[in-house]
């Protein structure tokens, strides 16, 4: 099995543990500032700040971290958008963690990133906070992505919809996303190469839909090679969890995009 199979395996017990709680009913999600726009009218270049604690990869990068405290200082760095991991088994993150980030920042947009196979997870991102919620091509038919979409959408949340080549770009699209986050990492084998973003965000040339360049970024430099790609944001969590200086990162990150303000 790759590491994605055995995510999505996971994903699968918890999906009838979160059946078992939450009920069967819309919750509205909190009013903040929405993603699309915010990347969107931004003149540099935007960064959805990561609170992760672990990865499968990495193993441990800040078991021990204050998720309020690291989203404040996302927040104090200039941020424009906080994405907080909620996988438990593999990430070594919870819902408890998004509910705590959501009660301290009240306005940017705020993610939950993990792997969603079912409507429940959405449900239970948002009763915690989430405006924003990540839905990965690669652990989804086409179907089930755009019945999740659709769903999410009908709750008035932003969709992160991840792409990892081509073809995905190419559903992302269809399905009507305008969110399209371009991972450079290949979640089968964890391989991660920058240039999956010069690659894919050729499918993705369209004034609609802003496009977020996923995993890798640790400099001013890599954020100039993928902006040049047509990316105008980027996520980026192990680089900022791992920072010593927080707004001296952030600030080589928010490179210029040279372009109108809408």
């Amino acid at each position: 099995m790759t590491i994605l199979d055995r995510i999505i395996a996971q994903k699968e017990m918890e999906v009838r543990e979160l059946k078992a709680i939450y009920p069967c009913r819309q919750v509205k999600p909190q009013k903040r500032r929405p993603l699309f726009e915010s990347i969107r009218r931004s003149d540099t270049m935007s960064v959805i700040a990561e609170v992760k604690r672990a990865s499968p990869s990495k193993g441990d990068i800040h078991h021990s971290v204050d998720p309020v405290m690291q989203a404040k200082k996302y927040e104090e760095a200039g941020a424009s958008a906080i994405s907080v991991l909620t996988d438990r088994q593999f990430f070594k993150g919870s819902l408890a963690d998004l509910a705590a980030v959501s009660a301290a920042i009240c306005e940017l947009p705020l993610l939950c990133k993990d792997f969603m196979i079912d409507r429940v997870q959405i449900d239970a991102a948002v009763e915690h906070g989430a405006s924003v919620i990540l839905l990965i091509a690669a652990a989804l038919s086409e179907e089930k992505l755009k019945e999740l979409f659709d769903y999410a959408k009908s709750m008035q949340l932003d969709v992160l919809l991840e792409v990892h080549n081509e073809r995905e770009a190419e559903t992302a699209v269809n399905i009507g996303a305008n969110i399209v986050g371009i991972n450079n990492r290949d979640l089968k084998t964890f391989h991660v190469d920058l240039a999956v973003t010069e690659r894919v965000a050729a499918i993705l040339k369209n004034e609609d839909i802003v496009i977020v360049s996923e995993s890798g970024l640790q400099t001013g430099e890599d954020a100039a090679f993928v902006k040049k790609a047509g990316a105008s944001a980027v996520l980026v969590g192990e680089t900022l969890m791992r920072a010593n200086d927080i707004g001296v990162t952030m600030a080589n990150l928010k490179i210029p995009l040279m372009r109108a303000v809408r």
